[in-house]
């Protein structure tokens, strides 16, 4: 999947969308998102949260590599270059890389509320062609939290932070406990994880969606 505007999609009226709110759409007796005291600081980097994770790890040879800081209140900024692994359509990001692109960036923002999460549903809108080549500038904030669940959203620009949008998502994380992932994933590295003496990066290594 590229992110190239299909110019030969059936023709007729589109369908209507669904009235009423949405599953996206926080309830109207949502509560404002809480930075944790303990987050980090507005411009300090994040790091990656697992060395193997496709989207910011370092291990990852073809990942993003995608870089994230806390921002003012519950948000992140983030950068990502689209390198030619990355590729659609010639020349082109892929559609489902920037698609992760935001998803990794929205999952940071966990970080600053100290929850384990999970992405339950993500809608993405795909604006422009993104070249490889291009730094994307990614913008993300918790919007509301109800119980479990955590609605935010997110933009990519092109050419810098008030650059063109190229793509945005909505998106609804749900809390989790640890045990999520140890009970699902794959043995080998859960064990890995588990037995870092770092109990720094033990932890963040479950910090955000698998």
């Amino acid at each position: 999947m590229s992110n190239v505007p299909n110019p030969g999609a059936a023709s007729g009226p589109a369908p209507s969308p669904p009235s009423g709110p949405g599953p996206l759409t926080p309830p109207a007796d949502a509560a404002a998102p809480v930075r944790h005291p303990d987050a980090p600081a507005p411009g300090e980097p994040l790091g990656p949260h697992y060395e193997h994770c496709f989207g910011c790890g370092e291990a990852q040879p073809h990942g993003l590599r995608l870089r994230a800081r806390a921002g003012e209140g519950v948000s992140i900024t983030a950068e990502f270059t689209v390198g030619p692994d990355h590729q659609g359509a010639p020349g082109l990001a892929h559609g489902g890389v920037l698609a992760t692109a935001l998803d990794e960036t929205l999952g940071s923002l966990n970080w600053l509320l100290r929850v384990v999460a999970v992405t339950g549903r993500l809608q993405t809108e795909f604006v422009r062609p993104v070249p490889v080549g291009t730094v994307l500038h990614l913008d993300a904030r918790v919007t509301a939290v109800h119980r479990r669940k955590i609605y935010c959203t997110a933009t990519g620009r092109l050419g810098g932070p008030e650059g063109p949008v190229a793509v945005r998502a909505d998106a609804l994380f749900v809390e989790v406990k640890v045990d999520h992932f140890i009970d699902n994933g794959r043995q080998e590295e859960i064990r890995a994880a588990m037995a870092d003496p770092d109990q720094f990066r033990r932890v963040r290594a479950f910090e955000v969606n698998p």
